[in-house]
């Protein structure tokens, strides 16, 4: 097969996992995963000599870069746009939640907001995405050992932040290990 066929068929084979993977990360924002996913397939195709034959944790792997200069770029409209005064708070637009809004899970949600993007990376590459740890290593441009290290540690991480938010999780039954991608 040639670049261009081994590209074509990482495209069709890994399109949609790649936008779920983006559209996880850029929750609440859905107009930018289409722009992001494009930027993914844009350098996989500018790349596609350096397609492995395993190509999805290459793709998550640039897709974490092109996400990198996403967020870059969201911060930099956010601060020019506070600059000018022309925020949604400025005009009104601002909507509180209500007391029922409150999402089931939105604890471990919370937690997992409190661990630092690094830690809150490596698990949702193995919860989220399902991936085990030698992809992980992959996606993350490390060693496996050194993954697996970094997995550890932030499953300790998290495990603290949940019994800080939910003391009596401590109490109740361990996490089954599917959910941080143990299975």
């Amino acid at each position: 097969m040639s670049n261009d066929d081994d590209f074509a068929a990482a495209y069709r084979a890994h399109y949609w996992a790649v936008s779920r993977y983006v559209a996880r990360r850029l929750d609440g924002r859905p107009s930018e995963v289409e722009e992001v996913v494009a930027e993914v397939f844009t350098v996989a195709w500018r790349r596609r000599t350096d397609l492995p034959p395993t190509p999805l944790p290459w793709l998550y792997g640039v897709a974490r870069n092109c996400l990198a200069n996403a967020v870059r770029g969201h911060g930099r409209r956010r601060r020019l746009v506070d600059r000018l005064g022309n925020d949604d708070t400025a005009h009104g637009r601002h909507i509180e939640a209500g007391p029922d809004a409150e999402t089931p899970g939105a604890w471990v949600h919370d937690a997992l907001a409190r661990l630092s993007p690094a830690d809150q990376e490596v698990l949702r590459l193995t919860a989220w995405e399902e991936l085990g740890i030698e992809e992980v290593a992959v996606v993350l441009g490390c060693g496996r050992r050194a993954a697996s290290m970094r997995l550890h540690r932030a499953r300790r991480r998290l495990r603290t932040e949940i019994d800080r938010l939910c003391p009596t999780t401590s109490e109740s039954p361990a996490i089954p290990a599917k959910e941080y991608g143990h299975g």
